[in-house]
């Protein structure tokens, strides 16, 4: 592997491929690194290695805080996530410490953000994917959903979009999950934590 300090950083969303699955709870990776890529003026393209979308660029304030990243959305399904990350990963050399996953997460409240480092997937089988293909020891940017109500199936939960309240603080939440983002990169993860573990 490269140097560390100046490998590249491999920004995953994880989410569904397909218009159908756009606006779900479970896609939420993919509108932050949507926002990333709008952000460094890229546009998503086929990766040649693996069955994602791509994009490369650079990331933090110039100087030696720029980072060069590749914003990635895998196209196989959640469940499937890891295959795809994992070509990426070995693709473009990326440390596993130096992989982030945005995604879903049901055991924190709506629009409340937490950055962690390793631990395990809770359930979450985008993450169930990812850890099996290449060990837990990768950055987490988990985005509260909270659970859901009554005796809704979680399944049903998270394959639903944003409900019309959930939707008033959508952009914010999205915009606040791309900063922590940038700031994990650039700065590391105490700070990011620090900053945006509300």
């Amino acid at each position: 592997m490269t140097d560390d300090a100046n490998a590249p950083w491999l920004i995953v969303g994880l989410g569904n491929p397909g218009p159908e699955y756009a606006g779900n709870r479970h896609n939420i990776g993919f509108m932050v690194v949507d926002l990333l890529a709008e952000r460094i003026g890229g546009k998503f393209k086929r990766a040649q290695k693996a069955q994602a979308q791509v994009v490369e660029g650079r990331m933090g304030p110039p100087g030696p805080a720029n980072r060069r990243v590749v914003l990635a959305k895998p196209m196989s399904y959640m469940n499937l996530s890891g295959g795809p990350v994992t070509a990426l990963r070995d693709f473009y050399k990326v440390p596993t410490a130096h992989v982030v996953a945005i995604h879903d997460e049901l055991d924190i409240d709506y629009g409340v953000l937490r950055l962690k480092l390793g631990g395990g997937d809770n359930g979450h089988n985008g993450l169930k994917s990812m850890t099996k293909a290449m060990g837990p020891d990768y950055h987490r940017v988990r985005c509260g959903i909270g659970r859901p109500p009554g005796r809704m199936q979680v399944a049903d939960f998270v394959l639903k979009d944003f409900s019309s309240a959930e939707r008033k603080d959508l952009d914010w939440f999205v915009d606040r999950g791309a900063d922590a983002v940038e700031c994990l990169v650039a700065e590391g993860l105490e700070r990011a934590q620090s900053a945006y573990n509300s």
